[in-house]
């Protein structure tokens, strides 16, 4: 019996975060070949060399994903190896808190570049290439912030929402070429570093990477194949 996304090339960009090393995980054990990015090459190769058999997969540190250039090398050195890209999950982005009043341009630009650059970047380098192949999934990640903003989160939440926004008209778009694009919208996700950031709350109420990743393998599947278009959230149970 065939796993989920046996023979798959998924591209898993910030595959050494928290999020990504999780997705990284089950997608291998899912029978993907992934090609895992990050911006760091150290704890990428721990990641990958961690898997079952490293050797099916494609790994690429050191990548800028606020170049468009780099995206684009990216996806051709995907193609290179596997000869298609069937998925796409960026998992790049950041999260800081600002008042209204400590919020100034630099906050807003950095959490608007990292999250939504990030993305817009990836999905031009890989749509080219499912639009040649006829099909394509692409699942991005916004945050239940997306759906409403807390205090001194207008930034990020705003970042966000547009990396919703984005997926929603790219699955508009290209609905009638076989890609889809999902959104997942994750609560706070239980990491050591939300852990030491907010140490009197109860982390068993926040969702674990894995709950996250479960859910972006299910939208990457043939199981998923009806749904575009989708923001999805995953918020534990806070």
């Amino acid at each position: 019996m065939s796993l989920p996304l046996t023979d798959r090339a998924i591209m898993v960009t910030g595959a050494a975060g928290h999020l990504g090393s999780a997705v990284t995980a089950l997608l291998a054990m899912q029978g993907a070949h992934l090609v895992a990015a990050d911006r760091t090459a150290p704890r990428l190769d721990r990641i990958v060399d961690a898997l079952a058999d490293p050797s099916r997969h494609l790994r690429a540190g050191g990548v800028d994903f606020l170049d468009p250039r780099a995206c684009v090398a990216l996806a051709e050195e995907a193609v290179n190896r596997f000869g298609r890209v069937d998925g796409l999950v960026s998992t790049v982005g950041t999260f800081a808190m600002a008042s209204l009043e400590a919020a100034d341009a630099d906050h807003w630009d950095l959490l608007y570049r990292v999250n939504v650059i990030t993305t817009l970047n990836l999905c031009r380098a890989v749509v080219p290439v499912m639009r040649g192949a006829g099909r394509g999934s692409i699942v991005t990640i916004g945050a239940a912030a997306a759906a409403r903003a807390g205090k001194s989160s207008a930034a990020y939440a705003a970042a966000k929402s547009a990396v919703l926004r984005l997926t929603e008209s790219l699955a508009d778009e290209f609905k009638g070429e076989g890609i889809r694009a999902n959104c997942v919208l994750p609560g706070t996700i239980d990491t050591p570093s939300n852990r030491a950031a907010m140490p009197k709350a109860d982390p068993s109420r926040w969702a674990s990477p894995e709950e996250v990743a479960e859910v972006i393998a299910f939208l990457l599947s043939d199981a998923a194949a009806g749904i575009t278009g989708a923001a999805v959230p995953v918020t534990g149970r806070g």
